[in-house]
């Protein structure tokens, strides 16, 4: 299945910019990076931007023991600084750079996902959200596959994931268990 699509100018018409946001959120494990490294050349002038590197270097700035002690946890969403510099960052690279964003997030706590939600669509006012959604035995199995520790961090997140992208706030959503990579880009492109 071969896709190019252009975000055409007619598309965006009455946007507060021409280049979109399209995030991709869903459980870790369901494929939100390998389907942003395959949209990625399918969608002319985009970019991947990731919020992950900005939570680890988040991270190394701040360090433990100067965090609230709400930011004290194994997750650096749980940082108010993530989620400022997280809308920032891409503001910044979209007018910088002048290209489409697409986004691979896990975002299940309700109130991150709100505040970086309405943060882009604040720079974009048709943003495009995306939630795969998969059984935990296919998100474990590609946890596995991947090569992360059976248990491990990712693995004691599956559970939570999955009961919270259940909520309507997180629509639009592909069930991932029986399509391939391709497929799911696919899909995607026909609703952008």
């Amino acid at each position: 299945m071969k896709y190019n699509v252009e975000i055409k100018p007619k598309l965006i018409a009455n946007r507060r910019s021409d280049h979109v946001i399209i995030m991709i959120n869903g459980a870790f494990g369901s494929g939100k990076t390998t389907t942003a490294q395959a949209l990625q050349p399918l969608i002319p002038n985009s970019m991947i931007f990731d919020p992950e590197v900005i939570g680890l270097a988040t991270w190394n700035i701040v360090p433990n023991e100067l965090r609230l002690l709400h930011e004290q946890t194994d997750d650096f969403q749980d940082m108010e600084l993530w989620k400022t510099l997280t809308i920032k960052v891409a503001g910044e690279v979209k007018k910088k750079y002048q290209k489409h964003l697409i986004v691979p997030m896990t975002l299940h706590k309700e109130e991150n996902f709100t505040y970086i939600y309405n943060g882009f669509k604040a720079l974009d006012d048709a943003l495009h959200h995306f939630c795969l959604i998969a059984s935990e035995d296919t998100i474990h199995n590609r946890l596995i596959k991947r090569g992360d520790t059976a248990g491990g961090w990712s693995f004691q997140r599956t559970a939570a994931c999955i009961e919270a992208f259940r909520k309507d706030i997180y629509k639009e959503h592909i069930r991932t268990d029986q399509l391939t990579t391709a497929e799911i880009a696919g899909l995607i492109l026909k609703k952008l």
